[in-house]
């Protein structure tokens, strides 16, 4: 990509279809609608665990986003504690078992390797990002939350939200476009004009 491109914003609601990701390329601002499940890296291997154990998951995997955060205590008169997106390259390893069963897009922060970016384009998949270290900015976006299991791993546990319009932006397409990527070319395009 030859720096940054220009961008697009659509309001989309979970489940994601395919059709949905094919629209989506890298920089593009979403703001999301419907049902998420913050899973991190003790969640994953809980999923994993039970799946090959044959042990159905409290949710459908098919189509469905994973939230990489680990959220923290209700507050008293607030939907849900605040609940700010983890890095994700912790969770890479996991990444391939879940697509394979469907999962259809991943959130959290940070890059990831080279092998996710693959892992996206063979299974119509895609990564978005949130804003970092702002974890009670984006608790105001959650409209309501319930526990789905693993409730002994703390914030670790599985827990289902309702988001309305929870801002995003694309980070990995299932095209190979890499936001960080072109971002960085930007970059240096913009200090090598000053």
């Amino acid at each position: 990509m030859n720096g940054m491109k220009n961008t697009n914003e659509y309001i989309l609601k979970t489940p994601l279809s395919v059709d949905d990701v094919l629209i989506l390329h890298s920089g593009d601002r979403v703001l999301l609608n419907g049902e998420i499940y913050c899973a991190r890296d003790e969640t994953h291997r809980r999923m994993i665990a039970d799946l090959k154990s044959e042990k159905p998951l409290p949710f459908p995997l098919m189509n469905a986003t994973f939230y990489y955060a680990g959220p923290s205590p209700t507050p008293p008169e607030k939907v849900f504690g605040s609940v700010g997106p983890t890095t994700s390259s912790r969770m890479d390893q996991f990444l391939e078992y879940f697509l394979q069963r469907g999962l259809r897009a991943t959130i959290g922060k940070g890059e990831r390797s080279p092998e996710v970016k693959k892992l996206l384009e063979k299974y119509s998949a895609v990564y978005f990002i949130a804003c970092g270290g702002a974890a009670a900015y984006l608790s105001s976006f959650v409209v309501r939350s319930d526990l789905l299991g693993y409730e002994d791993l703390g914030t670790q546990a599985l827990v289902r939200l309702w988001v309305r319009d929870l801002p995003l932006f694309v980070a990995y397409d299932c095209y190979g476009g890499d936001l960080f990527e072109s971002g960085k070319i930007h970059y240096r395009r913009i200090n090598l004009i000053e």
